[in-house]
């Protein structure tokens, strides 16, 4: 009996190509296997965005005679020589002078036109002129624009509104340009449904399909998607062949790694050639590169981080290889890095960062790792790639980041570094209806005093307790920041602790979280939140090591609020409007100040003064209030620092 593809499992290994390697391997592959793109006719009214395949030349000269520029009389220059204010000269209209509009024909024996402005008339058959008319003045000879036979549109040029415009006027109706590639996109996995507001355990959202085949409409594929193919060996089979047989491109998402249910190598294996399996990057490793029935077919990593970097590295150039040209460069800047990052050696990371600039100097901060983080890819400005020979880049060190939005847009935004809070988010939506970037990063409240004191931020987001004096932020300040700055209050809000509907393990206070029954989840060192944490279980006398959970960390309340929401914390300590975001009930412990702490250097930046009017619009704070847990009075105060009053540590 034949052994069946399932059964050589145990005889398939991922390899760690170079992302390089690997792509030229499949490009070579797909040379060898004679794919490549077709050239069609269109209508030019239908060619916008479509790539030029090969030189148009001009059908006509535009324009196609010689044509009055000015609306005036057309002339033989060489009748009004003489003309001056003191003689001027007369004309007969019908014989020596014509009436002519813009863009009129100029009558045979004419060259010249003088403007209306300048013609006197003194009679029905007369016109008087003082000046006289240089040959060609205000005429557009043929040909001025575009002469017939000659190049209006090199090949390779991708048809924009001004070329489609020279096009007609050249008189081109009709252009040959590439055909857009057909690219299927097959999603796989049992566990996937079709978007939802009520997924169930264990379901997840099919969105991948949508954010690839989006990137293939913009650049310039035929976007195909298929229906959800579950975890089946014969079904992935048909759905491939099926694929292949309408598509220039098949898309397999998922299913490309190693797994039990991975049936995908196998099937391609089986219906042609696995030219790559494992390529080395992070995320993204498991990449397959095959050929089936002379196309290509991509395995891509089901996260969906994963499936954005490969498809970019590898998708991209095949529709634009397809297209006949190269994907345009993104812009390129040097920023300096405001964290170390760690990275295996042996593979290219990719890296999200938020990049600002803060005075004249660019900044770049790593954004969180993980490849299921689809979020990060709406929040980053661009990517970092550590080359394969590092175990990572240190703080402070001049990197290159290929930015994914226009450099206008990341070089005019507010950089903000520090506490998270989800006003923070909602001052984001005002500013940028105002045309303001607005950039933030969640360190915690001492990671945004430590930016601010390294020049990497415009501002941070504090709130943090003194033990000693009982006093928020401005202790703290005159610690660690040694530049003039302002403490502006954005509100104060309510901290507690979070816990589900019901509080079923009836949790009070500080010292419930010692209890063997309770799960705690954490923020991480240096946000306020964990500084209160601290202070009261010191107060309590309870040791970090009796809470259960003390060491998993979170970036931001509405994750602890996830965190408890999904039960696998019993509660964590956060804002209300994070418990009142997501349906949990909330027990209160304190009231604290969330001040915006903002270098005097950057008081006058246009997102600071819009920050500041922002605070003191009635509709802002009832906005802020209607949140839960917020009292918006006294927002605005402003407190000054000034370091020679500070102590020295």
């Amino acid at each position: 009996m034949a052994e069946h593809p399932m059964d050589q499992r145990r005889k398939i290994y991922l390899e760690s190509v170079p992302a390089a390697e690997a792509l030229e391997r499949f490009l070579a592959a797909l040379d060898a296997a004679g794919w490549r793109g077709e050239v069609e006719e269109v209508p030019v009214d239908e060619a916008l965005g479509r790539w030029t395949a090969r030189p148009v030349l001009a059908a006509i000269s535009a324009p196609h005679y010689n044509a009055a520029a000015m609306d005036g009389i057309a002339v033989r220059a060489e009748a009004t020589f003489g003309a001056s204010e003191t003689s001027p000269r007369r004309l007969r209209l019908g014989q020596e002078a014509f009436w002519v509009d813009t863009g009129d024909p100029l009558p045979p024996g004419t060259d010249a036109v003088i403007m209306v402005e300048e013609v006197n008339r003194v009679g029905p058959e007369e016109v008087e002129i003082y000046a006289a008319a240089s040959p060609w003045q205000h005429v557009r000879p043929i040909g001025e624009d575009i002469v017939a036979t000659e190049m209006v549109v090199p090949p390779g040029t991708c048809l924009r509104p001004p070329e489609i415009g020279a096009l007609l006027a050249a008189g081109v109706t009709r252009v040959a340009v590439w055909r857009r590639p057909r690219v299927t996109f097959i999603p796989t996995g049992t566990e996937l449904v079709e978007p939802t507001d009520r997924p169930g355990p264990g379901e997840i959202i099919e969105f991948n399909s949508r954010v690839i085949l989006g990137e293939v409409a913009q650049w310039g594929g035929v976007p195909v998607r298929h229906p959800i193919v579950r975890d089946d060996y014969e079904a992935l089979k048909a759905a491939i062949q099926a694929a292949v047989a309408t598509s220039d491109v098949v898309v397999v998402n998922a299913g490309s790694s190693a797994g039990s249910e991975d049936y995908t190598v196998h099937v391609l294996q089986e219906l042609g050639q696995v030219v790559v399996h494992g390529v080395a990057i992070r995320p993204g490793k498991p990449t397959m590169l095959a050929v089936v029935a002379g196309k290509p077919v991509l395995g891509l990593p089901g996260y969906p981080v994963s499936t954005w970097v490969t498809a970019d590295l590898f998708l991209r150039p095949l529709i634009y290889r397809f297209l006949g040209t190269r994907p345009p460069e993104r812009p390129r800047v040097r920023a300096r890095l405001t964290r170390r990052i760690t990275s295996p050696m042996g593979v290219q990371d990719f890296v999200r960062v938020r990049v600002g600039q803060v005075g004249e100097r660019l900044v770049a901060t790593p954004m969180a790792r993980g490849a299921g983080t689809i979020s990060t890819l709406v929040r980053c400005e661009g990517l970092l790639v550590v080359p394969e020979h590092l175990e990572g880049i240190e703080e402070g060190t001049e990197v290159e980041v290929e930015l994914l939005r226009p450099p206008e847009e990341v070089l005019g935004a507010l950089v903000a570094v520090g506490s998270h809070d989800i006003v923070l988010d909602l001052l984001a939506a005002h500013l940028r209806r105002r045309g303001i970037g607005f950039s933030s990063a969640h360190v915690g409240s001492l990671g945004g005093i430590t930016a601010l004191r390294r020049g990497e931020a415009h501002l941070a987001g504090v709130h943090l307790l003194d033990e000693a004096t009982g006093e928020y932020n401005l202790p703290y300040v005159r610690r660690y920041l040694d530049r003039p700055a302002y403490l502006v209050l954005l509100c104060r809000r309510e901290q507690g602790f979070l816990v589900p509907p019901g509080n079923p393990k009836g949790i009070r206070d500080f010292k419930d979280l010692a209890r063997p029954d309770v799960r705690f989840v954490n923020r991480q060192r240096g946000a306020g939140t964990r500084l209160l944490l601290d202070y009261e279980l010191r107060r309590a006398g309870i040791a970090p090591a009796q809470v259960q959970g003390y060491r998993r960390e979170e970036f931001t309340h509405l994750a602890v609020a996830a965190a408890v929401k999904a039960g696998d914390a019993d509660t964590g300590l956060g804002i209300r409007a994070a418990a009142q975001a997501l349906g949990l009930d909330f027990v209160p412990v304190t009231e604290e100040e969330y001040e915006l702490l903002i270098p005097a250097e950057h008081w006058q930046h246009p997102g600071v003064q819009a920050i500041l009017e922002l605070i003191r619009d009635p509709a802002f704070r009832a906005e802020v209030e209607a949140l839960g847990g917020y009292s918006m009075a006294d927002a605005g105060r402003i407190r000054e620092f000034r370091p020679e009053e500070a102590p020295r540590p």
